[in-house]
């Protein structure tokens, strides 16, 4: 059987093998087990790389661990831009984010759709890509903010208030929710320099409301880094 999905993480077993974890097309999230990726000879060690779109060949159970095997794999395509430290940075975070959140996700053609949106917009260099698909991905599971007339956001009940609930969600933060929840261009919201940490930081603590035992990514410390220099 042969199946496509996106590699999230990946965890070297003895010296050659390897468990995969992936969300894919037609069967949710995933792990597999695939013998001697990491062989001397195996050209195809280089393919675990965090976001990668990949082709299984799956062929059957692994009988200790009852996780299916993969035989082969093959790239479905290349990020073009992959080497540009910000482009790795922004998918190494996506993708910690993403095995942390769809791990008990089943088949989801709409979020497949949405992690491949937005790969093409990382491959179009817009590098703010992720703060659109955190806050659409709020939108595939119906829990996204409910657009309204007053000026700030309430992280805990999702609703617009006329008074601060949270130091985070000022009126210029609470203002770009509202922009993004209520575009369907979503990717065309941009977001000022000077407000990305601030916004990115409401972000997750409106997860951490409304997603059990949500904890922040620990790659978010290397982003922010990155986009600070």
């Amino acid at each position: 059987m042969v199946d496509r999905g996106i590699l999230l993480s990946y965890i070297k077993y003895g010296d050659n093998d390897a468990i995969l974890h992936c969300f894919t097309e037609n069967a949710g999230f995933q792990s597999f087990f695939m013998r001697g990726i990491y062989s001397p000879k195996n050209k195809k060690k280089a393919y675990l790389t965090p976001m990668t779109e990949l082709y299984f060949t799956i062929s059957d159970f692994h009988k200790k661990y009852n996780i299916q095997t993969i035989s082969k794999i093959e790239k479905v395509e290349t990020l073009e831009n992959y080497e540009d430290i910000r482009v790795s940075s922004i998918l190494f975070f996506v993708a910690e984010f993403l095995h942390q959140v769809l791990k008990t996700e089943l088949v989801n053609t709409q979020i497949y759709t949405n992690i491949k949106v937005f790969l093409h917009q990382l491959e179009n260099q817009n590098y703010q890509a992720h703060y659109a698909f955190l806050v659409e991905y709020l939108r595939s599971q119906g829990v996204a903010p409910l657009c309204r007339e007053e000026k700030f956001l309430d992280p805990e009940s999702g609703f617009f208030s006329e008074s601060i609930c949270h130091h985070l969600f000022d009126e210029q933060i609470s203002e770009y929710w509202k922009k993004m929840i209520s575009n369907e261009e979503i990717y065309d919201v941009k977001i000022k320099n000077s407000m990305k940490e601030d916004f990115l930081d409401s972000v997750l603590v409106y997860y951490s409301c409304h997603f059990p035992e949500f904890k922040v990514p620990k790659s978010l410390d290397v982003l922010r880094q990155i986009f600070s220099e």
